[in-house]
């Protein structure tokens, strides 16, 4: 199988630089088969400490394939990785103290109470936080009695970041953590994210909801096809901080656009030709979606 050097994917690692001690993650050539198919086929990565990053592809692209060679949960074939310093094929229980992981599906059908769940989890780890505190930084004080099965969608992903993060973990694995979630309760998850990040954790987020990568991601990593395409932060990747603006306005009755690479001048000229208000104005440069759907080749 012929594979694109790392050297010309956008904003990757080159294979040949060491790995980075100081990472939170360091990855170089990556390698996990299933018979004669790469699944994941030579990824070259760096996440620092202290940042969320998001890993986007579409399904079957060897997104969880990776995220589960990382977390330690999954051989791999080839490659060199490096997980807060320490290979995930030979990680130690103390190693396993500092990785909080959150599934897709958590406790939510238990029949403890919050409280409970969070002890018993707690009395895995050496230096845990405490369970009461916990459940105030997730905002499930009110329901620390409260068994899981009887909580909301939204309570129910709190209380699996609650168990995620009751260990302490400097590395924090979040595996599409809103899914299912209204508006409404994925904005409130986002604030809890953003309230661990200041805690100094360092997550790695998947997840199918472009507009969280961007509210929430330091940067994204695109993977499709077993390979890293770019890495970039969000307003970047693609090249959309560079990309031509459309410009959207009716005139004479008609729906009219252009593209252009300088908007403020294109508008100023069209307001000219209007007496007052430029009729539907509207100027927009590519989103995140575009740009996403565009590197993996096909509709998701």
């Amino acid at each position: 199988m012929t594979r694109t050097p790392a050297a010309t994917v956008p904003g990757a690692v080159h294979p040949s630089t060491p790995l980075d001690p100081d990472a939170a993650i360091s990855v170089r050539g990556l390698v996990r088969r299933y018979g004669d198919r790469n699944a994941v086929d030579g990824v070259d990565l760096d996440i620092r400490r202290g940042e969320i990053f998001a890993l986007l592809g579409p399904n079957g692209a060897g997104k969880t394939t990776t995220v589960e060679i990382l977390e330690g949960h999954r051989r791999r074939d080839g490659g060199e990785v490096r997980v807060l310093g320490v290979d995930p094929a030979t990680g130690d229980r103390r190693w396993k103290s500092d990785i909080g992981i959150v599934l897709q599906s958590g406790a939510g059908d238990s029949q403890l109470s919050c409280l409970e769940l969070l002890r018993a989890q707690a009395a895995y780890f050496p230096d845990p936080r405490d369970p009461a505190e916990v459940l105030d930084l997730v905002g499930l004080t009110e329901k620390a009695g409260a068994r899981g099965r009887t909580l909301s969608g939204g309570q129910r992903r709190r209380l699996d970041v609650a168990l995620g993060i009751v260990g302490r973990p400097r590395l924090l694995f979040l595996d599409e953590p809103t899914t299912g979630f209204d508006p409404e309760a994925r904005r409130q998850f986002w604030s809890l994210i953003r309230s661990l990040r200041e805690l100094g954790t360092t997550m790695l987020l998947t997840t199918h909801y472009l507009d969280e990568a961007e509210e929430l991601a330091d940067r994204v990593g695109v993977i499709t096809r077993g390979r890293l395409v770019e890495v970039a932060v969000p307003a970047e990747l693609g090249g959309r901080g560079t990309a031509p603006a459309v410009v959207h306005w009716t005139e004479d009755g008609a729906r009219r656009s252009a593209e252009t690479a300088t908007p403020t001048a294109f508008v100023a000229e069209l307001a000219a030709r209007f007496p007052g208000e430029v009729p539907d104005l509207a100027v927009a440069r590519p989103t995140l979606e575009d740009v996403y759907l565009r590197m993996i080749g096909e509709p998701e």
